[in-house]
């Protein structure tokens, strides 16, 4: 038996992949409460855009698959690379400095437990 997956994506997310990675990488393959619980008391900033992800995914879950929210749980959470703003600093003796300014994109998949 296939399990049904429910997807959810945000899109040019004000931080770096590699940040937002330590931050999707906590909550893989875990319940989808639990991965609630977790995003709500993280300490890092981009932690409040993956929390809403993950409620809009079982948000489509429940409403588009009729799913039962109770036993989702978070199959997949990975991160992509988005544009890269690219910005100039000033620095002595008339040389600049570039600054890249990254964003990413955020991909959560939850899915129902299968009873065995």
């Amino acid at each position: 038996m296939s399990d049904l997956l429910v997807k959810a994506s945000s899109k040019k997310l004000r931080t770096s992949p590699r940040k937002l990675n330590l931050v999707a990488a906590t909550i893989r393959n875990m319940k989808a409460s639990e991965a609630l619980v977790q995003l709500t008391f993280s300490k890092r900033r981009i932690a409040i855009d993956v929390k809403k992800c993950l409620q809009s995914a079982i948000a489509n879950a429940e409403n588009n698959k009729g799913l039962d929210i109770d036993n989702l749980y978070v199959s997949e959470a990975w991160v992509g690379k988005s544009l890269v703003m690219k910005r100039v600093r000033p620095r002595a003796r008339g040389r600049s400095a570039k600054i890249n300014k990254p964003f990413s994109n955020l991909y959560i998949t939850v899915s129902e437990k299968g009873e065995k």
